[in-house]
């Protein structure tokens, strides 16, 4: 199953780096699946079972690599959460899809013990002294065999349906949802990018996503497909420009993944011009719309690495993909397509009724394929109502509204969420963002919508631009009023620094949606 990629790396080429940890070492293909056997067997000694969960509360790191392939390994799903999070969400997390056991570093313990407290749970604790090139986890190793030895156990032969990882995301109802997806859809996902993409022995990947974030499985399972290795972004690097940028030099990365919010943080602030990045033969981004002025821009200073957008929500992974061909034209401004559908994946574009559109009308993409999720965890309902019967099949809803274009590549209209109803017209606020960053001064844009008693729907602008220069009400409307109908011109504009981020890297729109 998805640990099998680590045990055949192991085998071809235990001395090859599987894991570099800039700063704090690096494993071999034998040594990382040597730590992650360790793992496995305290697991079951603390009492962890084929199909059960089992918690990481622990930074990027060495360790929290072999912890979550130790899990695997026992037969049991992994359930990273936001370190970073504040410790009543992850102890709902855990509490929620019942963890039979928590791997953490020492201290973030305390505060989860209480949070967890509330909820009544008891599962069994391994608690790492500290993280790093996994001395810390092997150092929890050893003293737990001190006082409770855990005897060697054989790999537990995982079946395609058994669950692999749950992650969560945020949910309508203001508490997180817990996204299933079993060893089949991870398999589907990485045997499809190791066959379209062809990586190399030789290529070092980039593995800037947190754990909890779906873009991580490309991160950690298509390296292994191969024997390359993957180097590790701390959290505190990957969103610090110029010291990523030397990283990425330094460590002669070969294939990035990201999403566009931190490629375009290093075209405005990490001096690429001033580092050599002759290894980097592929740029993936995914998880936003890559505006095209930024896009431009990034091209220019890297003009040799294929650019490759990658589209799905955590649902789905990636259900489609589109290579930009270079150079990206002076006059284009749109974002680029999310392209077609992948290979191994069915798509149909259908209407609100649940029936396709003819090419060229606008509607809602649906997905299905072995990379889907199995369901919501302990969320029957909200499982049943995001997929769609049609066709003899079971489709996800993914939510997202695009366009099939002539060539039959799909470009991304919006989120079906994100639409609103104004003055008897539909609005869409991607439409307004997309308006908003043709306008030369704007960096980051996010529209946002609020109800008024007196007003009804008001959509509120919030936008970053170039050299903190502000954009006063007055000058949006007029630049919008060239673009867009009346309807859609935006009623107030706040201007920030910088937009405010969630964990993965994406525009934080509840932020912007809490009163100041």
């Amino acid at each position: 199953m998805l640990h099998r990629y680590l045990a055949e790396a192991a085998r071809r080429s235990p001395d090859r780096d599987a894991v570099v940890e800039p700063g704090a070492g690096k494993l071999s293909y034998a040594q990382l699946d040597a730590l992650s056997d360790r793992v496995r067997d305290r697991l079951v000694q603390l009492g962890v079972r084929p199909g059960d969960r089992v918690g990481l509360w622990i930074p990027k790191s060495i360790d929290s690599v072999a912890t979550l392939l130790g899990v695997l390994k026992c037969g049991a799903a992994y359930v990273p959460v936001d370190p970073t999070a504040p410790a009543e969400r992850g102890g709902y997390i855990l509490a929620n899809c019942e963890v039979a056991a928590i791997v953490v570093e020492e201290r973030f313990a305390a505060p989860l013990r209480t949070a967890l407290g509330a909820f009544a749970a008891k599962p069994g604790w391994l608690v790492l002294p500290r993280t790093g090139g996994g001395a810390g986890l092997a150092a929890a190793l050893d003293a737990a065999d001190e006082s409770a030895p855990a005897p060697a156990v054989a790999t537990h032969a995982s079946s395609p349906g058994d669950l692999a990882y749950i992650l969560y995301t945020s949910g309508s109802t203001g508490k997180p949802k817990g996204v299933m997806l079993s060893h089949r859809a991870a398999i589907a996902f990485v045997e499809w990018c190791a066959a379209t993409f062809e990586p190399r022995a030789d290529d070092r990947f980039s593995s800037h996503a947190p754990f909890h974030f779906d873009l991580s499985i490309f991160d950690l399972y298509v390296p292994q497909t191969c024997g390359a290795a993957v180097v590790l972004v701390s959290e505190e690097r990957g969103k610090e420009p110029v010291g990523l940028a030397q990283l990425i030099a330094d460590e002669r990365i070969t294939i990035w993944y990201s999403a566009p919010s931190i490629l375009t943080m290093l075209v405005q602030y990490g001096k690429l011009a001033t580092h050599d990045y002759a290894a980097l033969r592929m740029i993936f981004f995914a998880g936003e719309v890559f505006p095209v002025v930024h896009l431009r821009a990034l091209s220019q200073l890297l003009p040799r690495p294929r650019y490759l957008n990658l589209y799905g929500p955590t649902e789905t992974n990636v259900c489609t993909h589109y290579e930009v061909v270079l150079p990206v034209p002076d006059e284009r401004s749109e974002p680029y397509p999310i392209g077609k559908v992948c290979a191994h994946l069915h798509g149909l574009v259908v209407d609100a009724d649940g029936r396709p559109v003819a090419q060229g009308a606008e509607g809602e993409l649906v997905i299905r394929g072995d990379n889907l999720l199995d369901g919501y965890w302990n969320l029957p309902e909200r499982t049943a109502e995001a997929f769609l019967e049609t066709q003899g099949a079971r489709w996800y809803r993914t939510g997202d509204l695009v366009v099939e274009e002539p060539d039959g590549n799909l470009r991304y209209v919006g989120r079906r969420d994100r639409m609103v109803k104004r003055r008897g017209y539909r609005v869409e606020l991607g439409e307004i963002e997309a308006c908003l960053y043709r306008h030369p001064d704007v960096l980051e844009a996010a529209v946002i919508a609020k109800q008024d008693p007196a007003a009804g729907v008001k959509i509120e602008a919030h936008l970053a631009t170039r050299e903190g220069k502000r954009l006063g009400l007055v000058a949006v409307k007029q630049f919008c009023s060239q673009h867009l109908p009346v309807y859609m011109v935006p009623d107030t504009v706040k201007s920030h620094e910088q937009l405010p981020k969630t964990s993965t890297d994406k525009i934080d729109y509840q932020r912007l949606a809490k009163p100041e």
